[in-house]
This record gives structure tokens, sequence and C-alpha cells, in this order.
């Protein structure tokens, strides 16, 4: 099968490998019909290298259809149309019992003092197979694959149900967003668009999103939320304040997390880390706090006094500075974590599912490409070129040109 491979720090490729099999009884196989660009695997696509082997298969947001199911999966069959979460778990362990499936104990990866394994991502979380490729194996295939609807409706009002919209669903659980409250988003990629459109959804009677990229500016105000433009605002907790009757929003969601514009330092340091030898890269990683934390402060001082942070985004650094006091001080809340995907299907499916498209699934996705183009696209979605917002990969389509 043809599959995109991590070659090396911003170097991937697409290549011929071996076509997957059932390894264990729990398994299945998917044909991909769809599978995403999650803005983190831009992380291994230019920081996180050291956790890589050369011709690692990237990708965790990857829908399909069924070809094969192991002796052990019930409920799904050859033939049926299913997403993908990113997260691999058991569902049964006492963790997934408690809706914690990002710390299934099934497939943590105690070696590493991680979580539950995901797909595609890393020595560190399991060192599975990814789904941008032409089929998948899916371990723990009992329990996660979600079964949708093979009714002809586009893969783009389904796929997101991967990763993106329970993604942003927790987020604003945890930023305990309350009708009739506010609510900042920072960073209007795919999750903070998606979080910022939940919120709204729950009722929040005013969302603000915060970014300086127009496309993802205007995107947001075509779902209704009140835009902050970075190039225009120099001081962005100051002028939340001044929406919100001098106090800040009661709810803030980090939608960006380690790769944060406006930390020139850290951001010359974890590009350092990446081109680094392995082992020292690992070690500067584990020992280090290399984020760039210009949005998380942002967050911090945006959120008002007794309110609550939501992190979202995906941070890597062990040793962060972080401004204690301050929290302390504002007696603030923070929650964060990988989303747990199947715990919020049955209350984000019915949503995804209705023909009136609430949550706007349908307008995420900007650039639809050959999975052979994915090297390409994976550097448009870096640079922010063409509008990039959301990119999503067919392996059925022909490579461009």
């Amino acid at each position: 099968m043809r599959a995109l491979t991590w070659q090396g720090t911003e170097k991937l490729s697409v290549e011929t490998v071996p076509d997957p099999t059932i390894v264990e009884p729990t398994d299945a196989v998917i044909r991909v019909t769809s599978t995403a660009i999650c803005g983190s695997d831009l992380h291994l696509y230019s920081t996180l290298g050291m956790f890589l082997e050369s011709g690692d298969v990237l990708g965790h947001e990857p829908m399909g259809i069924v070809e094969e199911v192991g002796p052990q999966v019930t409920g799904l069959s050859p033939g049926d149309r299913v997403v993908v979460p990113f997260v691999i778990a058991c569902g049964s362990c006492f963790m997934c019992s408690r809706g914690l499936s990002t710390q299934c104990e099934t497939t943590q990866n105690r070696h590493a003092s991680k979580g539950a394994s995901l797909f595609g991502y890393t020595t560190l979380y399991g060192h599975v197979a990814g789904g941008q490729a032409e089929y998948l194996r899916v371990p723990q295939a009992q329990f996660g694959p979600v079964k949708v609807p093979d009714d002809g409706s586009p893969d783009e009002r389904w796929l997101y149900l991967s990763d993106v919209v329970p993604t942003a669903w927790q987020a604003v659980q945890y930023a305990d967003v309350q009708p009739g409250g506010d609510v900042a988003v920072i960073g209007l990629g795919p999750i903070g668009q998606m979080a910022a459109r939940i919120a709204a959804h729950v009722g929040a009677a005013r969302v603000f999103g915060v970014d300086l990229v127009p496309e993802r500016l205007e995107m947001a105000r075509r779902h209704g939320i009140e835009t902050i433009d970075l190039r225009d605002v120099d001081d962005v907790p100051a002028a939340l304040r001044d929406l919100t009757d001098g106090r800040g929003p009661a709810s803030v969601i980090d939608a960006v997390g380690m790769e944060a514009h406006g930390s020139p330092v850290a951001e010359t340091a974890m590009k350092a880390a990446a081109f680094l030898p392995d082992a020292i890269g690992r070690k500067m990683i584990d020992k280090a706090g290399i984020d760039r934390l210009a949005a998380l402060y942002t967050a911090i001082s945006s959120v008002r006094r007794g309110g609550t942070l939501s992190l979202s985004g995906v941070y890597g650094g062990s040793a962060d500075p972080l401004p204690m006091m301050e929290l302390f001080d504002k007696q603030v809340t923070v929650r964060m974590g990988q989303a747990n995907v199947r715990t919020w299907i049955d209350d984000v499916l019915p949503l995804v599912a209705r023909d009136d498209d609430p949550l706007g699934v349908l307008d995420l996705r900007t650039h639809r490409a050959s999975l052979e183009d994915a090297p390409a696209m994976y550097e448009t979605f870096q640079k922010k070129e063409d509008g990039c917002i959301k990119v999503v990969l067919d392996p059925a389509l022909p490579k461009a040109g």
C-alpha cells in the first residue's frame, strides 16, 4: 500500500509499505477513504523527530470501510463505514471505565511514563502505524471505531469525530462554559474553530476568538465569533477585559499549544532540539522547558479571577516555567489533556448527524488533496499558505499535476 512516511525533520515522503494485517484477535483492518492532517502532526513534522524512526507512518484522523476483523471483535463487520478515534483504548480497564480512555491501562506506555497509545504518534505513544495511508490496522477494534451511516454523505460530516470535534467538546467541557457566560479561545486553527462554535452552541453569550491569520479570523466570524486580530492588538488580556466589564472571560481555552507565535527564545530552542542527535534531543525534551508559551501566558493573564482555563493545545516540555503566583492569586481552575474521544461520542455524534450542521463540520476543510500530495500539503499547512486551515487527504485521488 501507499503511505505517508517520516524521513527526517521536515522531510516526508509517500512510499510503498507492507499492507497491514490482523495481528491480535481484537484488531481490524480498514480501507482509508479520508484522513486529515492535524495541527499536532506538525509537531512531528518539525519538532519531535527524536521520538520517530525513518519510515514511520503518520496520521491519527482516519475513517474508512472495514475490510477485515479479528475473532474477538464484535459489533463490526466487513463493509461497515467507521471513524477511528486517535486514541487506542480497550474500553474496559480501570481508567476506561472512568471515561479516561487516554489513560487506558491496557495500551498505556509505561516504558515512557505516558498514557494510552495513539495512532501515528512516536515511540512515546506506542509506535503504532498511523492512518495517512491506504489501509490501517486498528488495535482494540472491539471498542475504538465509531460506526457511521453509509448513506452517501461526505466523509467530512463524520471524519472530525476522530479528533477535532471530541477534542473541542472536551475543551469546552473542561473550560466550564456556562449558559450566558463568556469564553475566549486562543488560536483559531481547527480545534479552536470548533471549540468556539461548540461554546456558542452550548449557550455562551459571547465567544471571542484570538488569532492573526486572516482566513482563520474570517471563518470564525462566519460562525458568529467575535474576533480579536493579533496584528491589531498589542495587549490581548487588556482587550478581553475591556470587552467583559473589566474582569476577563470566565472561561479561556488555549487551542494553540507548544508552537505558539511570540516566543522567539523557545522557538530557537525547539528548532535546535529537532536537529540534534536523537539521544540529546530526547534528553532536552525530557529535562528542559522548550515549549513556546506565549499562548498559555496570554490565556492565564486573560482569564478572570475565579475562572477556568482549559488547555487543548499539545505541550511537550517537562520543565516549562509557569506564573504560579498569578494562577494562585487569581484562584484559577486549570484542566487539560488529550481528548477521551469515546467519552464524548454520544454527545457529539447526534450533532454532526443533523441536517442543519449546527457545528459547521462541513465548513472546516479548506483543502482536499491526494495522499500522494501529502508532503506538499504539510508544508502548506505549516506555513499557513493558500488559506489553509484544514487538510483532508484522499487515497483515491490522483496526484496533482
